[in-house]
């Protein structure tokens, strides 16, 4: 994992207060998830390959 902050995005569908949503980024082969909401607990990190089926399974729901 890259030592630096990694750049964080939220979803274009967050509210305007942009709570209840989650936050991604990538770094090196990894997705990172963190809760936006509290975005100083520890994120989760995924393979991109994983990701990618995560969100294909997402999209067909």
């Amino acid at each position: 994992m890259s030592m630096s902050e990694p750049n964080w995005y939220k979803s274009s569908y967050s509210s305007a207060q942009g709570d209840d949503c989650v936050e991604v980024a990538c770094i090196e082969q990894d997705v990172c998830v963190r809760d936006s909401k509290d975005a100083t607990r520890p994120h989760l990190a995924v393979g991109r390959e994983e990701w990618s089926r995560f969100v294909a399974f997402a999209a067909r729901s």
